[in-house]
């Protein structure tokens, strides 16, 4: 099974391999930046753990979890 953006922890940068959901989804998702290959990292999480705060290509993002799940990423080092 292949690592989710939900699935990352704090501060862990990633990139994004694929969006595995509904068109009307993943069309709004790549609206707003979150295209293949794009580098993001997780920034902060809500206290109740949703939504979950991204840094994506130099500006702040935050998803629904259920919508991160469905992000498929390959996690990178730290920098």
């Amino acid at each position: 099974m292949r690592p989710s953006l939900a699935d990352l922890p704090l501060g862990q940068h990633a990139a994004i391999a694929s969006i595995d959901c509904e068109r009307r989804l993943s069309r709004r998702l790549m609206e707003m930046g979150l295209l293949p290959g794009t580098r993001v990292r997780v920034v902060r999480v809500a206290p109740l753990g949703d939504p979950i705060e991204l840094r994506v290509r130099n500006y702040s993002l935050s998803l629904r979890r259920a919508e991160a799940a469905k992000i498929v990423v390959s996690p990178e080092d730290t920098v």
